[in-house]
């Protein structure tokens, strides 16, 4: 068995409830064994080792990540109590040698259960761990009582632990009282940026993402009464992720634009939409592509700095007339990955904003010469239902084309269309080019 224990500074025992309860959220994303111990989170991650790519990367993940949640000591052992021990004593390596080595040389004070008989331990001159098990263990059961024996025996392995685990919530609002007060939004990120990694650690266990989240903050009570209670931003993002430096970046970029009109005290985060996130398989050569921060990332922490409607990027949309198969939506916004139309036809290049008659001649369409139809028609028909404009400017947006591909002499190949007119010659026009 291999136990992790991460122990949080002694506090206020309402902070270190609600520090104890973050800290264990957060910790269900490596494993669904974990419980708390006194002023310690400690995790059963044997089982998990493999997944996370061996001992030594899962040991780094841990250690990296956990000071975001105020913890100030991780240590490993085969047993709960073990490593809650050594995290006290402030050693972090309980595995490389046999246990009961490690144990013995600690201080008896690591444990729970010698704090009661501490005075009469050290009048027998008991010093560590060690010494008290040197002791006859009739005389210890009979003086101290036998919870002392049992905490010796679990703490060594010799007796199996009992924990209560942790159950993993349906939804996260996790909230954090700051340890002083805060006169400007961007200094909010600091204590932010823990509830962050609680959310991200509760949507990893969950095997889920967000496109949504929301930071409260709660005002003074020596505020006037025009700031009101608190307030609140909502961050959201294209596509369900849980990264936390991301959503950290986003999260400053519209703090930076956020005037408190009040000192605030109190933090609140809370996963406003989650989505379920499809793990893929990571490939066995290295992606050179993935070396750096991704477009959409980027984008994203452009349009919060910029404003939404200022970044925009194209979206696909189940349409066949050409002119409404593609549109520009905001950056930030959920992107609805669709499929565009396909036809038998390649789609042009680059696609004019509107369509340009072309002279017809011996019935056969006009642009710098006569043109050649190679492959054809590709008839489209439809968007009765789309209608534009107000009053009576309002108009039905309805096409009725047979596309070809067309080849010019001088201007190579081009995307054509015919359109079906009561009138006496077909009207022909250029709508596209290709590269």
């Amino acid at each position: 068995m291999l136990w992790a224990a991460l122990q949080l500074p002694r506090d206020s025992a309402q902070r270190l409830d609600e520090q104890l309860h973050g800290l264990s959220i957060w910790a269900l994303q490596f494993t669904p064994r974990v419980a708390v111990s006194a002023e310690a989170v400690v995790m059963e991650v044997e089982a998990s080792v493999r997944l996370f790519k061996g001992r030594r990367a899962l040991r780094d993940r841990v250690v990296q990540e956990a000071p975001d949640l105020g913890v100030v000591q991780v240590a490993w052992a085969p047993t709960a109590m073990a490593a809650v021990a050594l995290a006290r004593a402030g050693k972090e390596n309980g595995v490389r040698r046999p246990l009961a080595e490690v144990l013995d040389g600690l201080a008896f004070g690591v444990l729970d259960a010698t704090q009661p008989h501490a005075t009469t331990l050290t009048q027998l001159g008991c010093r560590t761990l060690g010494d008290i098990r040197a002791l006859p263990r009739g005389g210890i059961s009979r003086r101290f009582g036998k919870d002392l024996l049992i905490a010796l025996d679990q703490a060594y392995g010799l007796r199996p632990e009992v924990h209560k685990w942790v159950e993993l919530p349906e939804a996260f609002k996790a909230r954090l009282e700051l340890p002083h007060r805060v006169d400007t939004a961007p200094a909010l990120l600091f204590g932010a940026r823990r509830l962050v990694v609680q959310m991200c650690g509760w949507l990893a266990a969950r095997h889920a993402g967000t496109t949504a989240f929301a930071l409260r903050w709660c005002h003074d009570t020596m505020r006037s009464k025009a700031a009101g209670e608190g307030g609140e931003i909502v961050i959201r993002t294209a596509e369900a992720m849980r990264e936390v430096e991301h959503l950290c970046r986003l999260l400053a970029e519209n703090l930076a634009k956020v005037e408190l009109l009040a000192p605030a005290g109190d933090l609140e985060v809370e996963a406003l939409e989650v989505h379920a996130l499809e793990e893929r398989s990571a490939s066995l050569l290295p992606d050179q592509g993935q070396a750096g921060e991704s477009l959409g990332l980027v984008l994203e922490r452009i349009a919060a700095r910029l404003g939404a409607h200022k970044v925009l990027r194209p979206h696909l949309c189940d349409d066949h007339r050409i002119e409404w198969m593609q549109q520009w939506q905001p950056a930030p916004e959920r992107m609805v990955k669709r499929s565009p139309a396909s036809g038998a036809l390649p789609q042009p290049t680059f696609v004019f904003d509107k369509p340009l008659r072309l002279a017809v001649r011996n019935h056969r369409p006009m642009y710098q010469g006569p043109l050649q139809l190679l492959t054809g028609p590709h008839r489209v028909e439809g968007g009765w239902w789309h209608r534009v404009g107000t009053g009576d400017d309002e108009h039905a947006c309805t096409v009725v084309r047979d596309y070809w591909l067309a080849l010019s002499e001088h201007c190579g190949t081009l995307w054509v269309f015919s359109e079906r007119l009561a009138q006496e010659e077909t009207a022909w026009y250029l709508h596209g080019t290709f590269a």
